[in-house]
């Protein structure tokens, strides 16, 4: 196993952890970008839930002009369905397997486990979740997207076939478009997935009324253990 990512670590109160969330950035933030968020979620405290938020890489982006920032792979073009950086995602996608793996070492098995991101963050979420060998509790894409789909049906694996799924997404995003992730609602839908699709009226953020859908799922998704 590589060195683990360097991650914003949020212990519950009250004891050991007993359940994980793995939530991973958008282009250009870091780990702190969704930490103010845990304590809107109105999560029992009794699930005792450890948020593990980790810092991307900084690599060079290729539609921003080069500049290195915190991205999980390169985006070369603004339309997001062609040219996805597969070595960036895959890299990505094995240190989030790797963080997965720790938290099993401490106790927590994969069936309490949820991923979680944001955008391009999202999409490795995606990535990694549908691929992962034990069932998971839950994944989580916020405005986000599939990557590599030509290489979907080929690795997606049997274990999370029932795994819920929240998709929520920007009506007006610039970024990723809504259509992009309608396309990803749907062929998940089509493969027979359970997904929990919301859009909001907002661009490429988190409205208010989203992080109220993401703490009742959340709850939902770690409590049915």
């Amino acid at each position: 196993m590589s060195p683990l990512l360097d991650c914003v670590i949020l212990e519950p109160r009250g004891g050991d952890a007993l359940r994980s969330v793995i939530w991973l950035h958008g282009l250009g933030a870091d780990g702190h970008d969704f930490e103010p968020i845990v304590p809107h979620l109105g999560l029992d405290p009794k699930l005792r839930v450890r948020f593990i938020f980790p810092h991307a890489p900084k690599i060079p982006v290729t539609l921003n002009m080069g500049l290195v920032m915190r991205a999980w792979y390169d985006i070369r073009e603004m339309d997001l369905k062609n040219r996805h950086d597969e070595a960036g995602i895959r890299r990505s996608s094995g240190q989030i397997e790797d963080l997965i793996a720790h938290e099993k070492e401490q106790g927590i098995p994969a069936s309490r486990i949820v991923l979680a991101g944001f955008s391009q963050g999202g999409a490795v979420a995606l990535h990694t979740g549908l691929r992962h060998p034990e069932t998971l509790a839950g994944i989580m894409a916020l405005s986000s997207y599939l990557v590599m789909e030509d290489r979907f049906d080929a690795e997606r694996v049997a274990a999370n076939q029932e795994t819920p799924i929240f998709q929520g997404h920007g009506e007006y995003d610039p970024m990723v478009r809504f259509e992009r992730g309608e396309a990803c609602r749907d062929r998940l839908l089509k493969l027979g997935y359970s997904v929990q699709w919301q859009s909001y009226p907002m661009e490429h953020a988190v409205h208010p009324l989203e992080i109220q859908h993401i703490g009742i799922w959340l709850g939902k998704v770690l409590a049915s253990d």
